[in-house]
Order: C-alpha cells, then sequence, then structure tokens
C-alpha cells in the first residue's frame, strides 16, 4: 500500500441543517425491514405496444439497480449496454421501477422472460414494447410509502408539524448518503479520480477499512495492504464486484492508472457524481443556515421546475419572483445550485463566491474539473436546491412489530426521501 494514500486531504461530508430544527425529532428506525420502506417509479410515459425495445416493470428487494440489469442482460443474451433504465433506486427496500432491452428480434423473447422468473429478490410484474430505450431521467418521479418504527405514537404530532413546515417551505433537495456509498467515501474517491491520484484511489478503494467490514473483508483488505494481490482477490466477497475488478487488474500486473480505470465505466462515473453532489450539498447548507436555500438572489440561476431550465436572476427578477405572488411561492421556480463541470453555467456576484468556496472545500479548483481520461465522463448541471412533496398521506398505527408512522409521498426525479425523513426523526 502505497505511502501516497496518506497525503490527500480527507474531504468532509457538510453537516446537514434542518430547516424544521426548532421541532423536536420522532426517532425512529427506517427500512428495519424491506416491506417498510417501498418506492415505486411513475413512469414519464406509456409504452405504445410497438419497437426495438422491451420494457419490463420490475419489482426488486435488497439488490441495486446495476445488478437487476446485469441480470437482465445475461437474461436476454444482450450486452449490458443494451439494458436501459430511468434512475438508481435503492438497495435496501423494496422498489418497483422501469428497464427496457434492445431486442429488434422477438425470437428469444419469451425465453428471456422465462429466464428472468428463476432470479430471486426479482418480479417482473408487466411487459411491453416500445420505440426508444430507456434513458436516465425518463422517468416522471417516484412514489414512496415508509414506516418509522421504534416510536411512541403520539411523536405523529411532531412529524405533522415539520411536514407542514416542508410542504409550506419546500423540501431541501440534498443528496442523502447511500449517493456517497456504504462507507460514505464515493466523493472522495472521485476527487481522487478527477486529480489523477490513482495509488491514493486504490488504497482508499481497496485498503481503507471501516468497523462494518466483516472478518473475511477485513482479512481480504489485509492482504491487499501486503501486497498479496492473489490471496485478496480469493478472499474479497464477491458481492462487491467492481472492488474484485480493481484488483484483479492489479494482480494482472497493470499499471496502477490502468488498473482504476478498468472499473467498470458507470461505476468510476458514479463516484465523480458523488464529488459533485458533496459540493452541491455544501452549498445547500450554507444557503439553508443563511435563509435563501427559497429565495433568489441577485446572480443566482433560477431553476424552472417545468421545463428543467434556468435564467439568471437580476436584483428586480429576484425582489418580483419572491414577492407574495411570484413564483417562487407557487412552487414554480427556485434557486439552483452547481453540479460541477465543464458546460456547467455559472452564476455571478456573491453566489458565485459562495458556490466556488464550496469547491475549493472539496479540494478542487475550476480547472481540475477537465477530465484527465475520456473514460470518465463529468459534463455540469444546475439542480434546485428544493423540491416539492406532493400527494402526502399519513397516518400512525401499529402492527404485530409495534408502533410506526406510515407517510406517502410523491417527490420529483432525483429527490431522496430520506431528507423528509431526516427532518421528521431527527437522529
Amino acid at each position: 500500500m502505497s505511502e501516497s494514500s496518506e497525503q490527500y486531504p480527507a474531504n468532509p461530508l457538510p453537516t446537514p441543517n434542518y430547516l424544521t430544527a426548532e421541532i423536536e425529532g420522532t426517532g425512529g428506525v427506517i427500512k428495519q425491514r424491506p416491506e417498510d420502506f417501498l418506492v415505486e417509479e411513475l413512469p414519464l410515459y406509456e409504452p405504445n405496444g410497438e419497437g426495438e425495445h422491451v420494457y419490463l416493470f420490475i419489482e426488486k428487494r435488497e439488490m441495486t439497480t446495476l445488478d437487476v440489469a446485469r441480470r437482465i442482460a445475461r437474461a436476454f443474451h444482450v450486452r449490458k449496454s443494451d439494458v436501459g433504465y430511468a434512475g438508481l433506486k435503492d438497495k435496501h427496500a423494496i422498489t418497483r421501477q422501469h428497464f427496457s432491452v434492445y431486442l429488434p428480434k422477438k425470437d428469444n423473447e419469451e425465453e428471456g422472460l422465462k429466464n428472468l422468473l428463476i432470479h430471486q429478490n426479482m418480479t417482473l410484474l408487466w411487459n411491453d414494447r416500445h420505440a426508444n430505450k430507456l434513458r436516465r431521467g425518463h422517468h416522471g418521479g417516484n412514489r414512496f410509502v415508509v414506516r418509522i418504527r421504534d416510536i411512541e405514537i403520539n411523536s405523529i404530532l411532531r412529524a405533522k408539524k415539520a411536514l407542514d413546515i416542508l410542504l409550506k417551505e419546500g423540501v431541501p433537495n440534498r443528496f442523502g448518503l447511500q449517493r456517497f456509498g456504504y462507507r460514505h467515501n464515493s466523493h472522495t474517491l472521485g476527487y481522487q479520480l478527477l486529480t489523477e491520484q490513482y495509488q491514493a484511489f486504490m488504497d482508499e478503494m481497496l485498503g481503507h477499512g471501516i468497523e462494518l467490514d466483516t472478518p473475511a473483508l477485513a482479512e481480504a483488505r489485509r492482504l491487499y495492504r501486503e501486497g498479496d494481490y492473489a490471496a485478496a482477490l480469493e478472499a474479497w466477497p464477491k458481492s462487491l464486484r467492481f472492488d474484485r475488478q480493481a484488483i484483479e487488474n492489479i494482480r494482472q500486473g497493470k499499471s496502477i492508472k490502468k488498473a482504476a480505470l478498468s472499473v467498470d465505466r458507470t461505476q468510476l462515473n458514479l463516484l465523480i457524481s458523488a464529488t459533485q453532489s458533496a459540493i452541491f450539498n455544501d452549498v445547500l447548507e450554507s444557503r439553508i443556515a443563511n435563509g435563501t436555500f427559497n429565495k433568489l438572489l441577485p446572480g443566482d440561476l433560477a431553476f424552472l421546475h417545468g421545463n428543467r431550465a434556468v435564467f439568471a436572476v437580476d436584483k428586480e427578477t429576484a425582489e418580483k419572483e419572491n414577492a407574495p405572488d411570484g413564483r417562487i411561492s407557487m412552487f414554480e421556480i427556485s434557486p439552483s445550485g452547481p453540479m460541477w463541470g465543464p458546460s456547467m453555467t455559472q452564476t455571478q456576484d456573491e453566489v458565485s463566491k459562495l458556490e466556488i468556496e464550496a469547491l475549493n472545500r472539496q479540494n478542487l479548483s475550476i480547472e481540475q474539473l477537465k477530465v484527465p481520461d475520456r473514460k470518465l465522463n463529468i459534463e455540469g448541471a444546475r439542480r434546485p436546491l428544493r423540491i416539492q412533496m406532493k400527494n402526502l398521506d399519513m397516518d400512525g398505527g401499529a402492527d404485530e412489530h409495534g408502533n410506526y408512522i406510515r407517510l406517502a409521498f410523491d417527490l420529483p426525479r432525483g429527490a431522496f426521501a430520506t431528507n423528509i425523513l431526516a427532518e421528521i426523526m431527527k437522529n
């Protein structure tokens, strides 16, 4: 294990600022069992019954979206790139989401559908045909049904007060902790890729353990640190396929750079996205703290929720849109934050200063966002600082597992239900 892994500074995640800080939290736990956290993807459009792509609506549990996509590719004997999906869904939940498979010939469609039936933790709910491949963002949002367990039943009153604030002011649109991986270091790995610290990247991914590591994984990490790559690969859990890719590349004698960049492209780009997400969260926390996450400032780029476009804001525009009859109060527009990248439109004045400071706190500069390798993909975009929760339904009760608060609500694509739960539970 190289000494270089100690040379990069730690990249801390920003501490959330609760919008509902004055309201006592309910405490409790979520995801006590998969059935307590249900997510259903809302379609952007319906398949029309014809075309070269087979659409699949699949219910999964204890699986990632990428796990399902790989299984679909094997079932239909197609490339992974022939499988499309609209968004990444939580592993530790029951989720229903859409996939597409490029299958212009119908010869092996029936066989592929039969192959899907043999997989545990997956249920095919329906299938149909359509003309185009599903791509990221091609869905209308998500419907969540969540139970908070281990609570006092009267805590539902505090939950209601917190939800009333979120309904009025908007939900802070931060990225949930799951965006940063189970070790909460995906943003650090992305930072190392962007700054070409490939040895540090490999050491962070393979050598640095956490308390949650199983004894087998801790042993595998020790073998990596000692340079016994063949033994480390043998000991590495089969479920950590990207880790195994990386260590197999080293075992084969590839250079550290080639070993790092030979990891699955989708995974590498997710790590860079995590770095962007950490910077966005930093900006959001600053604007919650100064009371402007749901108010436009001169220099802002306002986000139009209807078509996801942005427009520049001057002092006159800010005053007009922030007024009681302006579009801010109607949730038609919101301030936006940075998903930093070469093609991102930048803000002006004090807003720009705040966003660049957040970038610098992740030890990055604008110049470093130029991707060092064409395999990596970073473009840049604007993301709204708040989103609107819709179709809220709430009740409390008890079953064989104890008391619970049940929440059901719709969120737009890319939003995390855990933001709402954190504001309610505060634990």
